[in-house]
């Protein structure tokens, strides 16, 4: 199955890619790791993306869907992929659409973890970074053994900016206006299945499975 991932931060998009890609014997092609494996392989792409993400402009659509065409055309990928990170945009949507006909492919689903505002604000500000380390801990899934504290060096645990309850709103707010037109599009192109992130990280994949027939 060739399936793309979307979901806001904090749904688990990213936990449950990499396990269904598992339970399905299919790569898990995340686009933060193309980049990064680009960068580190120093690969005209990587390069190319380097050169944006230096300047702090983002990097073109062309650079990106060139990285995805590429890595879709190995072999590893003959029996199904599992995207995750793309598509961000209709136009990107359309690209991939592109990629996979050259290939004889076509997308099957467009899987959507969708949860609550306020349950994703729990889960991303619950996050807290030892001031000396750089330990990162999640006061839900990974506390640490005394509170406050590095269980490493013994550091101020501090919360970032970025992990804090309003920048965590302004976060959802940014992706749901940018993405609930791919959704839309998914759905109306009849691929959109929707499960909800409620329950343990099993439970959830099991409600995946279900929506996806997959026994």
């Amino acid at each position: 199955m060739n399936i793309v991932m979307l979901g806001p931060p904090g749904a688990g998009k990213g936990t449950q890619a990499a396990l269904l890609a598992e339970r399905l014997g299919t790569p898990h092609v995340a686009t933060g790791d193309l980049f990064r494996e680009a960068l580190q392989a120093e690969m005209e792409l990587g390069l190319t993306a380097k050169s944006y993400m230096e300047r702090g402009e983002l990097v073109p659509d062309e650079v990106t869907v060139a990285m995805v065409r590429e890595r879709l055309s190995q072999p590893d990928c003959d029996g199904g992929v599992i995207l995750d990170g793309f598509p961000r945009t209709i136009e990107q949507a359309k690209a991939l659409e592109e990629i996979l006909g050259e290939q004889g492919k076509k997308l099957d689903v467009a899987l959507f973890i969708d949860a609550e505002e306020e349950e994703l604000v729990r889960r991303l500000s619950s996050r807290w970074t030892c001031r000396n380390c750089q330990a990162v801990y999640n006061v839900i899934s990974n506390p640490p053994a005394e509170e406050g504290k590095c269980d490493v060096c013994g550091g101020e645990l501090y919360q970032r900016d970025d992990d804090r309850p309003e920048t965590v709103r302004n976060r959802i707010v940014v992706y749901r206006d940018q993405t609930s037109p791919l959704v839309e599009y998914y759905r109306d192109e009849g691929l959109l299945v929707t499960v909800k992130s409620e329950g343990g990280i099993e439970s959830v994949q099991e409600k995946i499975l279900e929506a996806l027939h997959v026994g």
